[in-house]
């Protein structure tokens, strides 16, 4: 019985080979094939499994499948194709963010140059602002001395006439104490037209 059991199991597993066989290809495809059990117990009660095809499916699973070499060949060709355009897509990507990595570096430097000599001319322009305040401040110190000196000379001209009048008096004064003295009246040049 032991070897007619180990048999048994042998004739079982060999009659359900090709039904998981034809499972796993029915898998392999898309899993368009659905596994039903055999209608009825088979004879020897193997429990052996049929594979249907779905009705639905049976198109799109024909469309997937090559048929022959030929079909095979064109499916590899368009595998190839995809394969070579999704390599160009990705090159061109890589390509694209080169020249912005390039573009952007290029920007960059440009922005450093511009602030660098912007920097150069602001400094400039502040050495010339100081040295124009500095010259300016000279300059008023200049007129600031000549106003000084003017002013100066002012007052001692003004001193001077000051002077001169204080003269001009006391010489009036002494020459009308003369005059009454001597009794002579004095000779006056814008009363010229009135005298003897």
């Amino acid at each position: 019985m032991a070897a007619e059991g180990k048999g048994s199991k042998k004739a079982e597993a060999e009659a359900a080979a090709p039904a998981l066989a034809a499972a796993k290809a029915a898998k392999d495809v898309g899993e368009d094939k659905a596994v039903v059990p055999a209608p009825g117990p088979p004879a020897d009660d193997s429990k052996a499994l049929v594979v249907v095809d779905k009705v639905a499916d049976k198109t799109s699973a024909e469309k997937n499948t090559p048929r022959n070499s030929n079909d095979r060949d064109i499916a590899l060709a368009k595998v190839e194709m995809e394969k070579r355009a999704s390599l160009i897509k990705t090159w061109e990507e890589n390509e694209k963010a080169k020249a912005e990595h390039k573009a952007a570096k290029k920007q960059s430097i440009i922005l450093s140059w511009e602030n660098t000599k912007k920097a150069v001319v602001e400094a400039q322009l502040k050495k010339k602002e100081a040295e124009l305040e500095r010259k300016k401040a000279e300059y008023a110190e200049k007129m600031k001395n000549k106003k000084a000196i003017i002013h100066r000379r002012a007052e001692e001209k003004r001193a001077t006439v000051v002077a001169e009048r204080g003269e001009d008096v006391l010489k009036a004064e002494e020459m009308a104490v003369k005059y009454r003295a001597t009794g002579v009246a004095p000779k006056t040049k814008f009363l010229g037209c009135f005298g003897a």
